[in-house]
């Protein structure tokens, strides 16, 4: 058998262009420090690295879609919080100004300190993020979601929407508290109608509940209750819709019989006398804003505040200011759940980062021992190849002749 010339240094050559790119391999891999760096290395492996990859960078969203959340959520949180401390004072304020022994100055005064406090409360439900915009408006991020109009009423100029952050695969959860949950749509102590007492009332009496009890019978009015001498020492009870007509009577009244009529029941304690009435209408929510400034309103008028009428509108107020405190708490409560929610899925993903990174590790990350031993036995080679062929490419016939 015949070896040519250009057949030994065409295999030579691919034999040292060999040892060189694999040398060259080993070098690219011990200067990134991974066993695989193209797709061509290690196919296999290469996808299951781009799959963990792709799992990463979700999990990494993931967490700074609950970093967000907690920070929106924790700031709601302490504002409801705040809030709660302030009706609380305002309802501690409330009692001290219907204190008969107090003078109209010193009413007077804790009206004022009454209005300070609304004041703040109306700062906490029109707080800002750290981006400036309002924390409790809902969607409606840039407008400023509580104002008081000309008759003193609150209007809530934001939506209802809960701003949702995708915190796993398929799961979301509400990264803020609309403000009208909060702070406006707060359950009325009595039920389905709000009540408002007449000054000319001289009896002892409130409306403990007025609630609808069938609505396939409800008929939606504002009723007018007038209590009229029976001549027999007690009262009998007209009740009369908006137009004055005659809807209902009860004689000899008894407050502590229920009084029922189109799919409504109203409960009353005390006892009402000849010639009291009150009116009552639909409503069954509430701003804590406006009951807080209906009880200023009270302790101020020196003549209302401690009349029967007066009283009887205060117990309805502090039953609505109650009912405004569960309604903070509550906002607070989801908020806290919320939180506590996020908190956990973020140590969830926390441990799946841990699970992917050392999956990762396994399939890509570089064993420098045995790769520098390679490497130096790759040179080793390749050095020996390269002596051999320009040992044998100097050889000539004619040195020996």
């Amino acid at each position: 058998m015949r070896i040519s010339t250009a057949q030994m240094f065409t295999q030579n050559t691919s034999s040292i262009l060999q040892k060189q790119s694999e040398a060259a391999k080993l070098l690219e891999q011990l200067s990134s420090g991974k066993k695989v760096n193209t797709a061509g290395d290690d196919p296999v492996a290469s996808l299951g690295i781009d799959n963990l990859n792709q799992q990463q960078a979700l999990v990494d969203q993931f967490l700074k879609n609950i970093d967000y959340g907690k920070n929106h959520l924790g700031i709601a949180e302490s504002k409801l919080g705040s809030a709660e401390e302030l009706v609380t004072t305002l309802r501690e304020n409330i009692l001290r100004g219907v204190n008969g022994g107090l003078s109209d100055s010193e009413r007077q005064m804790i009206a004022d300190e009454m209005r300070g406090s609304l004041e703040e409360l109306l700062n906490v439900a029109n707080t800002r993020d750290e981006s400036g915009n309002f924390m409790f408006s809902g969607f409606k991020t840039d407008t400023e979601p509580f104002a008081f109009d000309s008759s003193g009423n609150m209007v809530y100029s934001g939506d209802s929407g809960v701003r949702d952050a995708m915190v796993s695969r398929g799961i979301a959860v509400g990264t803020n508290i609309p403000g009208d949950t909060a702070f406006m749509k707060v359950p009325n102590a009595l039920g389905d109608y709000a009540v408002n007492y007449l000054s000319t009332q001289t009896g002892s009496f409130t409306v403990q509940s007025a609630a609808i009890s069938n609505p396939a019978t409800h008929v939606e009015e504002t009723y007018t209750f007038n209590f009229i001498d029976n001549g027999a020492g007690g009262v009998n009870l007209e009740v009369r819709d908006s137009g004055n007509a005659l809807v209902s009577t009860v004689n000899n009244f008894d407050a502590s019989n229920p009084v029922s009529f189109n799919g409504i029941e109203v409960k009353l304690s005390g006892k009402p006398a000849a010639g009291d009435s009150f009116t009552m209408a639909p409503q069954d929510e509430e701003s804590i804003f406006n009951t807080i400034n209906k009880a200023i309103a009270l302790i101020e008028d020196d003549t209302r505040i401690n009349s029967p009428a007066g009283i009887s509108e205060l117990a309805q107020l502090l039953n609505n200011t109650d009912s405004g405190l569960k309604q903070l708490s509550i906002a607070r409560s989801v908020a806290g759940n919320n939180l506590k929610s996020l908190e956990s899925y973020a140590g969830r993903h926390a441990e799946e980062q841990v699970v992917n990174t050392s999956a990762l590790s396994l399939l890509e990350d570089l064993d420098y021992a045995s790769a520098i031993t390679e490497f130096e036995k790759q040179q080793l080679a390749l050095n020996a190849v390269s002596n051999v062929f320009s040992r044998v490419g100097s050889v000539s016939l004619f040195d020996y002749l």
